[in-house]
């Protein structure tokens, strides 16, 4: 029987999101697992509930949302998305990683090290708040906001 060599593609990853020949990141040159290795989706899933409890929170001492009334109208959940995002961008710039990503021990650093600075921030917010990047994820666990900010979300 003649075997396949053709190397398998991104779109092929394994099951629970494994790299083809290794793990996520090692393509990026993170270790496989402990301090500085990707950040499994888990830790991922569990920290942007907290991000997403924290800017309801804002919102509901601030006025703009009352559990028991719901947002009303367009515009509360327009005021709701933006403090969202204003909360990833103040502590991605500030903490290296959103509240909820600090709370389970990930975070946002540049591919290239050094600060992740305050573009970095914005343009991986902005397409996080679209949805849809952040679900298009390639071999080393990346989110299409990730790639297209140059960060990944790696563990403390």
């Amino acid at each position: 029987m003649a075997r396949s060599t053709t190397p398998p593609s991104a779109s092929s990853a394994h099951p629970g999101g494994e790299h083809p020949d290794g793990w996520p990141g090692k393509d990026l040159g993170l270790p496989q697992d402990g301090p500085r290795s990707v950040g499994r989706i888990g830790r991922r899933v569990i920290g942007l509930l907290i991000d997403g409890i924290l800017a309801d929170l804002v919102a509901y001492v601030t006025g703009v949302w009352s559990p028991l009334e719901g947002s009303g109208d367009i515009a509360h959940t327009w005021i709701q998305l933006a403090i969202f995002a204003a909360l990833q961008v103040l502590f991605i710039c500030t903490l290296s990683g959103s509240f909820g990503h600090v709370c389970v021990g990930l975070r946002v650093v540049p591919i290239r090290g050094g600060y992740v600075g305050v573009w970095r921030p914005i343009v991986r917010t902005v397409l996080l708040c679209l949805v849809v990047p952040a679900l298009i994820i390639d071999r080393d666990s990346r989110g299409a906001h990730d790639r297209i900010a140059g960060t990944v979300l790696v563990r403390r």
